[in-house]
């Protein structure tokens, strides 16, 4: 019988895996966006004390940034939410499965 579960449930752990490949590249993605912001506002922050360029200009660059950099870590927390979810589904179903043996 355990067999032809794994033979029947082969489909949708391919397919979970497969999201699981897509979640975590996404994750990459927003980190490396948000390193990427952190070094802008570093030489924002440079070009703001060089004279570079005025006040106005920063202010205005570094809220646009700054909400980006928002936009992304509450990305970040709601995956970080699902991933919380999906081991606690995870750790429900390990026990049900060890209750039916």
């Amino acid at each position: 019988m355990l067999l032809l579960d794994d033979i029947i449930l082969a489909p949708a752990r391919g397919l979970l895996w497969i999201f699981e490949e897509i979640r975590d590249a996404a994750v990459q993605e927003l980190e490396a966006e948000a390193d990427s912001i952190t070094a802008e506002l570093q030489q924002l922050y440079a070009n703001l004390e060089s004279g570079q360029i005025t006040e106005e200009e920063f202010d205005q660059r570094e809220e646009a940034l700054l909400d980006r950099l928002d936009q992304i870590q509450a990305s970040g927390d709601l995956l970080d939410e699902n991933e919380e979810n999906e081991e606690e589904y995870e750790n429900n179903e390990e026990e049900s499965d060890n209750g039916k043996e």
